[in-house]
């Protein structure tokens, strides 16, 4: 649906009477966007407001406002940058889009999903350390006779601040002896040392030893103390001349053999693998602690001897913000310095608090926060910044927000756009919505049968738009009560004493048998009781006979794959299912096929110009590189003679091109790919490919696929779900069919525990455990427990009151 100031609609703008025209143009116009899923979008929309993009999942709202607004933009600046200066920055490539006019610079906050470095932190990613580290340098107490240090002396993050010993992590990783032997009866032949690696390299390491001299079939237990110590942690390197026995089969020469010890091996292996499975491995040999040279403090003794406020740098760092913002407040600063700096400090800290994150401190490690408090710590930077006259373009800024915490937010939102921008948000929650001044709704179903803009206007105009599932859901009256009946549970697991993060000795019961919703302010302490506290209760509980749950499945946001080649048909197991069936053809048997032929991720069936993946960057230079498809398969993955081989008329990269809707009917008489399929076109995910690449999927879409992939493999025995938020990034139209699988769980005889902000999802639990009564150190408390209408009429706590608005109570 186009609007424009020429077309029936919301009034919008227009640009002023031509060439030489006075005024300059109110809107940001695109003509013909085509990215994604987008079918040739023409839309305009006014700045200097705060336009919401809605629709449901996959419709293509982030393709227009990210992968459109955001992408011209962002090459629009580099094409001022120097050409040599291009070379050094990522670029990504031009979207696909005729024209945009009336677009002025953007900035991008997103929910990046990629794990942080453990240096990161929330002082670092808000800048906050900066200031509190100037603040030291120029108006902290220094010892007597204690020479002025710089700012970069108080950082973990520099040779001139960090501790020598933990190198500024505040934690060293040591090994033992029991820990690299855990079995003393066993000879180094046969495996004593577990820490070493397996195959040739562990049996290369024992041939040394023996040529050392070293007896390898003795039992370990036998050696003399000296010499197991030098085995294990020796730091010299050895080279001897290796001559391994020969095989009757083969002739094996002599080489030169280089003898590392197991300490040795583990530490390098844990510090520079790339491969996640081989640092899991030897993060099994070692144990983590506090540094003891600087107690965790991170820091050099000549940094922690200076104070403010009397307190050293690693105490303040230490505090909630919301804390340290109290003891800026009522430090009588000496002198000017001290005084500039401190107002500076709290000036900064004031949007974060706003934002709900007062209870996380500046020395919290960034992989340990969410996506979403990621996103708001940048958005509070971004408030102090002072920038206007920009395009801010937001990925749902409410995710992870208890609705008490979105207030706050509207009111950040407010600021950015009265102090002169446009704010551009993508988002679900429709508090958010209804807050707009603009809205752009885009739909009207995901995938191919979305990529449409319905409506852009003031939001109440969206009333009249019949085919918005977001009017559906913006206007309807909340139900008077929820309709379900509350379901009794028949057992329990109980939490005693939990004592991790802001969980202070907690002792509570989750039923069994039901929906049960954990619910509480932001840093409440949600995740850590359900994901890590209640997860590790019940794992360690599994093996019992008489514990009443046999089987533990948690599904989180994580992504299902890293790279391209990664995709839905590959996490689903249904990959292996089609290639088994394109095998059993008889032109396949035929040319003697196997099951490899039919991968793009080995050598054989692929297109080897671009090895399986489908397309080739481009190199141009000074400008993005891009990407086309090969010049050879045209983007198939596969190499003509693979593709000769068809089954019901399509070859295996046309099957990988189907969306799940239409390969659900194309393999209904395939009862092993029916089934996969089936899950997940009844959870919503119809609309995406087969092949579509992991990369292109949402934290959402992610857990989704993986709640699918149980559901397809669904067991009799008593399985507890946990799940952590998993109506982020859903529409409204969305969030009732996932429920609807959820509650189908626990009707199939199985416990769901969900950790939410979602007030209908809430409402329409079983039970519900409320956490806080507020973040970090004010919070790791029940404040309530019970139904959902229970825990509305008590009123205790700060979820009650938008659960009884939820239920259409008084």
């Amino acid at each position: 649906m186009r609007h424009s100031p020429d077309a029936p609609g919301p009034a919008v703008p227009g640009p002023g009477p031509g060439p030489g025209r006075d005024t300059v143009d109110p809107c940001v116009r695109v003509r013909g966007a085509r990215e994604h899923n987008l079918q040739g979008v023409d839309v305009d929309i006014p700045r200097d407001t705060l336009t919401v993009f809605t629709g449901v999942s996959g419709s293509g709202k982030s393709s227009l406002a990210f992968g459109t607004l955001y992408a011209e933009a962002q090459r629009r600046y580099f094409e001022s940058v120097a050409p040599y200066a291009r070379r050094l920055i990522h670029q990504i490539g031009a979207p696909k889009v005729d024209t945009v006019t009336g677009l002025p610079p953007a900035v991008s906050l997103e929910q990046r999903r990629s794990s942080p470095g453990s240096r990161s932190s929330v002082g670092t990613v808000t800048l906050l350390s900066n200031s509190l580290r100037m603040l030291y340098s120029r108006a902290g107490t220094y010892p007597p006779g204690a020479p002025r240090l710089d700012s970069d002396a108080f950082s973990p993050n520099t040779a001139s601040g960090a501790c020598p010993s933990c190198h500024g992590l505040g934690r060293i990783h040591r090994t033992s002896e029991e820990l690299l032997v855990p079995d003393p009866s066993l000879s180094i032949r046969q495996g004593a040392i577990a820490a070493w690696p397996g195959a040739w390299q562990g049996k290369n390491l024992r041939d040394v030893l023996e040529v050392l001299g070293h007896d390898v079939d003795r039992p370990w237990r036998e050696l003399p103390a000296a010499e197991r110590e030098w085995i294990l942690f020796t730091e010299e390197q050895p080279v001897v001349t290796v001559h391994p026995v020969r095989d009757a089969d083969r002739i094996q020469r002599p080489y030169q053999g280089t003898y590392m010890s197991a300490h040795r091996y583990v530490m390098r292996t844990f510090s520079d693998t790339k491969s996640a499975t081989l640092r899991a491995r030897a993060e099994k040999f070692l144990t983590d602690a506090p540094c003891p040279v600087c107690e965790g403090r991170r820091l050099r003794p000549e940094a922690l001897a200076v104070t403010f406020a009397g307190r050293t740098i690693a105490e303040l760092a230490g505090l909630a913000l919301s804390e340290l913002d109290g003891v800026l407040a009522s430090f009588r600063a000496e002198g000017e310095a001290a005084r500039v700096l401190a107002e500076d400090l709290r000036g900064r800290i004031a949007p974060v608090v706003e934002l709900g994150l007062g209870y996380l401190s500046l020395d919290r490690t960034a992989p340990t926060l969410s996506a979403g408090e990621l996103q708001r710590l940048r958005l509070a930077t971004q408030l102090r910044s002072g920038l206007f006259g920009v395009v801010y373009v937001l990925d749902e800024p409410s995710a992870g927000l208890h609705p008490a915490d979105t207030e706050a937010l509207l009111g950040v939102l407010d600021r950015l756009k009265s102090a002169g921008n446009t704010v551009f948000v993508v988002e679900h929650h429709l508090d958010v919505v209804r807050h707009a001044d603009w809205l752009v709704d885009v739909g009207p179903l995901a995938g191919e049968h979305g990529g449409r803009v319905l409506y852009s206007g003031p939001p109440e105009g969206l009333a009249g738009v019949a085919e918005s599932a977001t009017a559906r859901h913006l206007f309807a009256r909340p139900a008077a009560v929820a309709a379900r009946p509350v379901r009794t549970a028949t057992g329990t697991v109980r939490v005693t004493g939990a004592d991790r993060h802001n969980l202070r000795d907690l002792s509570v019961e989750f039923p069994l048998w039901v929906f049960t919703a954990v619910t509480g302010v932001s840093g409440s302490g949600k995740s850590t009781l359900v994901g890590q506290v209640l997860a590790r209760e019940v794992d360690g509980r599994l093996a019992e006979a008489d514990f009443p749950v046999r089987r533990l499945v948690e599904v989180d946001q994580k992504p299902i794959g890293r790279t391209p080649r990664s995709n839905l048909a590959t996490y689903t197991g249904l990959f292996d299912v089609v290639r088994r069936l394109f095998t059993a053809l008889p032109e396949s048997k035929a040319r003697g096929w196997k099951a490899g032929r039919f991968s793009f991720n080995v050598p054989g069936g692929r297109c080897e110009t671009c090895q399986g993946e489908g397309f080739v960057s481009v190199e141009l230079l000074f400008l993005p590189s891009t990407y086309a498809p090969c010049p050879v398969c045209a983007g198939a993955r596969y190499n003509a003679e693979t593709l000769e081989v068809r089954y019901a008329g399509l070859d295996i990269a046309q099957v990988l091109g189907l969306t799940v809707e239409a390969a659900a009917a194309f393999f209904a008489d395939v009862p092993a790919a029916a089934r996969s399929l089936r899950a997940l076109v009844d959870i919503g995910l119809g609309y995406l490919r087969l092949g579509q690449p992991a990369t292109e999927l949402s934290g959402g879409e992610a857990q989704r696929i993986k709640l699918a992939t149980e559901l397809q493999r669904l067991r009799r025995d008593h399985t507890l779900y946990l799940l952590d938020e998993p109506t982020t990034g859903l529409h409204p139209a969305d969030v009732r069919v996932l429920l609807g699988q959820l509650h189908g769980l626990v009707d199939a005889g199985h416990s769901v525990v969900v950790v939410e902000h979602d007030m209908e999802v809430v409402a329409g639990a079983d039970w519900v455990v409320d956490l806080g009564p507020g973040g970090g150190a004010e919070g790791g408390r029940v404040t309530a427990c019970g139904p959902p209408a229970e825990v509305a009429a008590r009123g205790e706590g700060r979820t009650a009151r938008y659960l009884a608005r939820a239920l259409g109570a008084s």
